[in-house]
């Protein structure tokens, strides 16, 4: 197993007065050399958005966008005709693919909406726009890894056009368990969002990040209360 470290103070940093963003990954003004993506999982950001405020309609195209509000509330439009607002216990998955505008605002005028958003790069190019939008059962990830995101339309959670599986996990002090990849090649990308963890011989803290490779299963330790996210993805 090989294993790196991204402690949350090494990310980049955004401060836009009504943004402020951490990124795991080189992003916008932000870059590193080092951290330019994890094989398929180009983009990790951690960010907060102050009331009433948002981004306009931009561009994207040839990517999967994941979106999961860890508080407050996501207003979406796009130019496919969808519309939402994406609570907490809530996931939004756009696919890209041949090109498509949306627009992202905090849905509240008052309460600062925290989100993270990820993309990764697809397994097929240029394909039709697609938006899904779905409730997590969140006892569901009760001292367990919830699956929410695999590349399976028939599983539970969401799909996208690429390898991946995205798992959630709410996990008291002292619970361990075994993460097992779906896909020995694969790697496997874990973001703490709260709480302490020992993970492939590391301590992680709140808003840490732990890349492993060349592994087949991961021994998770939860030392306090936490809230994780593992992404499993392809990495070439």
């Amino acid at each position: 197993m090989k294993t790196i470290i991204h402690k949350a103070d090494s990310r980049g940093h955004a401060d836009r007065g009504w943004l402020d963003a951490h990124h795991t990954f080189s992003f916008a003004d932000y870059y590193d050399a080092s951290r330019t993506h994890f094989g398929v999982l180009r983009v990790l950001n951690d960010d907060k958005i102050a009331g009433g405020m948002g981004f306009p309609p931009h561009p994207h195209d040839n990517m999967e966008i994941i979106t999961i509000p860890l508080s407050g509330a996501l207003e979406h439009k796009d130019s496919m005709g969808s519309e939402g607002v994406i609570s907490k216990n809530e996931i939004q998955i756009m696919s890209a693919g041949t090109g498509l505008k949306h627009s992202e605002a905090n849905a509240s005028a008052t309460e600062e909406l925290k989100l993270l958003q990820i993309w990764l790069f697809p397994n097929q190019k240029n394909v039709a726009p697609r938006y899904q939008q779905f409730a997590l059962q969140s006892e569901d990830r009760k001292n367990n890894l919830q699956q929410v995101i695999s590349p399976d339309a028939n599983d539970a959670g969401g799909w996208i056009h690429q390898d991946a599986w995205f798992h959630l996990g709410d996990l008291d002090a002292g619970f361990q368990t075994t993460y097992n990849f779906k896909n020995p090649d694969n790697g496997l990308y874990v973001f703490v969002i709260s709480g302490t963890l020992e993970i492939g011989g590391e301590t992680l803290e709140t808003r840490d990040g732990l890349a492993i490779t060349e592994a087949q299963s991961v021994e998770i330790k939860a030392n306090s209360d936490s809230e994780i996210l593992l992404m499993e993805v392809p990495l070439r």
